[in-house]
C-alpha cells in the first residue's frame, strides 16, 4: 500500500480550513442572533432567513470538516450539498432584493465568498476522494 504524505497534508489543509470556517460562522451568526449588542448593530439590515441558513450550516460545515479530516466518502457530498443549498440561499436573497426587502452590500458579498469558497471545497474534495481511481464517490 502507498502512502501519499503530499495528498493526505491537502486532505488536512482542506478539512481543518472547512472546519475553521464553520467555527467562524458559528461565532459571527451566534452573536447576532442571540446576543443584542454590537454585533447585531453592526450586522444593520440583515436578511434573517439568510443569516439562520448561515448560522445552521455552521454546524454542518464542521461535520464536512470533520468527514474530510477522517477520510470519509460521504463528506465530498456534504460538501456538495453545502454548494448547493448556499447557492439556492443566495438565489433566494437575489429574488429578497428583487423584491425591494431590505439588505446589507456585506451580506452579498458574504454569500458570493460562501458559495465560491463551498464549491471550491466540493470540488477539491471530489478530486481528492476520485483521483487515481483510488475511491469511489
Amino acid at each position: 500500500m502507498t502512502t501519499h504524505p503530499r495528498r493526505n497534508v491537502w486532505n488536512w489543509l482542506l478539512a481543518l480550513f472547512a472546519i475553521g470556517f464553520g467555527l467562524l460562522t458559528l461565532r459571527e451568526g451566534g452573536s447576532v442572533l442571540f446576543f443584542d449588542g454590537e454585533a447585531r448593530q453592526a450586522a444593520g439590515h440583515y436578511v434573517p432567513f439568510v443569516l439562520w441558513f448561515n448560522f445552521l450550516a455552521g454546524f454542518i460545515y464542521i461535520v464536512a470538516g470533520i468527514g474530510l479530516l477522517i477520510g470519509q466518502r460521504w463528506a465530498c457530498w456534504i460538501a456538495i450539498a453545502i454548494a448547493v443549498a448556499t447557492a439556492f440561499v443566495f438565489l433566494a436573497f437575489a429574488v429578497h432584493i428583487f423584491l425591494g426587502g431590505a439588505w446589507e452590500q456585506r451580506t452579498a458579498i458574504a454569500m458570493t465568498v460562501r458559495t465560491l469558497v463551498w464549491t471550491a471545497i466540493a470540488v477539491l474534495a471530489w478530486r481528492r476522494a476520485t483521483i487515481g481511481g483510488t475511491a469511489r464517490v
